[in-house]
């Protein structure tokens, strides 16, 4: 997993030909690509397309599994420009197949009406559990490499243990924020989001159930979608509030809400997932 400068590096695709981007993965033991990893990277290609617009949503589907040993080719297609809102589509390519697309829209800043849900109560994340560090202490060595130089703090309220894993809610709430600060360009604070967002998601829905993806079960995400509500400095703590409203066909349906410390919220997520027993 890449450290801080090495993840945004990483979110800076070489461009290779118009509406063309290549990305690269880090050098670590994984037999596919991290999602949130593809997810952030072609949302970084559509923004190298458009100029004044903020992404305010996306949607994406998973297709095969990603090859970390070679690049991925991200091509965009430049939809629609309007005044307001423009709209591109991104297919990220390897061995000449899609393993992923998305389509997301972007709109020009501007005011309006205001609300949000209020941010749950919870315990701040200076007492919440580092997800990281006990992991590591739960985990062989060899099972825990990525983590070490993970880009993120994580620390999670009610974790569970993935090496033995028992029954709790089909909800979750986990404290994340970025390791390095990124300034305030909203498009990378958007990207590092988006990477982060896949981290824990789809473990909300195996949660009622008693497993992880450590003890016979086949997991991996089917699609991802993020609402943008508001700017955000990814390096300062934010809550993400999870939950997994059902579970059915072997995938497992889960929602979150992202509130910066403040209790501003930022951004909603949303997720399926295969959850299919071994």
């Amino acid at each position: 997993m890449p450290s801080m400068d090495d993840l945004v590096r990483l979110l800076t695709l070489e461009q290779i030909e118009v509406n063309l981007f290549r990305g690269d993965s880090p050098k670590e033991e994984r037999q596919r690509i991290f999602g949130g990893q593809v997810v952030a990277q072609a949302l970084s290609a559509a923004y190298r397309t458009v100029e004044s617009h903020i992404c305010h949503s996306l949607q994406s589907y998973f297709i095969r599994p990603g090859d970390p040993t070679i690049p991925v080719l991200y091509q965009v297609e430049r939809s629609r420009d309007g005044k307001s809102f423009a709209t591109r589509r991104v297919i990220a390519i390897q061995h000449g197949e899609q393993i992923f697309n998305m389509a997301c829209s972007f709109q020009i800043p501007e005011q309006g009406y205001e609300h949000q849900s209020p941010m749950p109560e919870t315990i701040p994340p200076e007492t919440a559990q580092n997800y990281v560090d006990a992991w590591i202490k739960s985990e062989p060595e060899e099972n825990t490499r990525w983590l070490r130089e993970l880009p993120f703090d994580m620390a999670a309220i009610d974790p569970v243990n993935v090496a033995k894993p028992t029954v709790k809610p089909p909800h979750q709430q986990v404290w994340l924020r970025a390791r390095g600060n990124a300034g305030d360009d909203v498009a990378i604070n958007q990207c590092l989001l988006a990477y982060s967002s896949d981290y824990s998601l789809l473990g909300t829905a195996l949660r009622p159930h008693g497993v992880s993806w450590q003890s016979g079960v086949q997991t991996a995400s089917l699609d991802h979608i993020i609402w943008f509500h508001r700017p955000t400095n990814y390096s300062t703590w934010h809550l993400y509030v999870q939950d997994s409203p059902s579970a059915s066909g072997a995938r497992g349906f889960n929602r979150g809400a992202i509130y910066r410390q403040d209790g501003v919220l930022v951004a909603s997520t949303a997720q399926e997932g295969l959850i299919r027993k071994r």
